[in-house]
């Protein structure tokens, strides 16, 4: 019988689709040390972002050779040392198609969040504050929306902001994608022009910031900041800096350097939009992500 693990969640019907055919199913979060201990006992490894599947997690699972496969149930794998796994048999593969819409929508959210100053009002008037005067947002139709990156994710976002009358650009690590139709353009123009500006791409190979000190200022005075994507895309310390001297009008942020966040400037900065990484929690990118999983462990065991 094969066995799974399942680290980070899973939802319930798959597990139980699962079991039905009759593959045994461990669901249970380890911390490092123990990990390496348990990963030897199981043909299949399924993560989401808590864990993170290193080098010497792989190192020890090679050492009894039963580990196959390892799932990241959602987009991004940089949690997961590929090449090294793949380098040595493991196979790993990811859910990509399931959360797009998830997270385009979450995006979107945040966005007219800090245009129209909705996620603070809320908090001001449960403290009695009617601070109308105050909270003059801006239309996101006629703005320019700049999208770094532009896989699933970004599609579906530029799909729902040409419907607000934004008019969208982007630009790609990879270059300008065929049949896509929106412009694209170098990432400095895509800085210096865009009155909004969200990010779809994994980490950096390098561990470098995308967006620091130098980035901020090439944008626009004003700009708007949304990061859906990963955390350590953005210095946090330069885009607190950025938000008080006005660079930057707001940010809508649901992924952090650290996480769970514990940067209190940023979790109690008045011009900043938080979620604690829900982007692809809904009921139905779950039970999409469940399918996948599902599907990818019936064909690769």
């Amino acid at each position: 019988m094969f066995r799974i693990l399942v680290t980070d969640g899973m939802e319930k019907g798959a597990v139980q689709k699962l079991r039905d055919l009759d593959y045994e199913v461990v669901e249970k979060f380890y911390e490092l040390d123990e990990l390496k201990e348990k990963v030897k006992e199981f043909d299949c490894l399924v993560v989401r972002s808590a864990t993170k599947v290193r080098k010497d997690i792989i190192d020890e699972a090679l050492k009894t050779n039963r580990l196959k496969l390892i799932i990241r149930g959602g987009v991004g794998i940089d949690n997961i040392d590929k090449d090294y796994a793949e380098a040595n048999g493991i196979k790993v593969r990811n859910t990509p198609n399931a959360s797009s819409v998830s997270v385009a929508e979450l995006t979107m959210g945040h966005m007219i969040n800090i245009a129209r100053f909705s996620f603070i009002s809320n908090y001001t008037m449960r403290l009695g504050e009617w601070n109308k005067k105050q909270y003059k947002g801006v239309e996101l139709s006629g703005k320019t929306l700049g999208l770094i990156g532009m896989g699933r994710i970004a599609k579906e976002v530029a799909a729902r902001a040409g419907a607000f009358g934004m008019n969208v650009i982007y630009t790609n690590r990879s270059g300008p994608k065929m049949q896509i139709p929106y412009k694209y353009v170098s990432f400095d123009e895509l800085l210096g022009n865009s009155d909004f500006i969200s990010l779809h791409i994994p980490s950096t190979s390098d561990g470098k910031y995308l967006l620091s000190k130098d980035e901020f200022s090439k944008m626009k005075d004003g700009v708007y900041i949304i990061n859906t994507a990963r955390g350590k895309l953005i210095d946090e310390a330069a885009l607190l800096e950025a938000l008080d001297s006005g660079k930057v009008a707001a940010a809508g942020l649901d992924v952090f350097e650290t996480e769970p966040v514990k940067n209190e400037k940023l979790y109690t900065h008045e011009r900043i939009s938080l979620t604690p990484h829900i982007a692809g929690s809904t009921k139905e990118a779950q039970e999409k992500i469940g399918e996948e999983i599902v599907e990818i462990i019936k064909k690769t065991l």
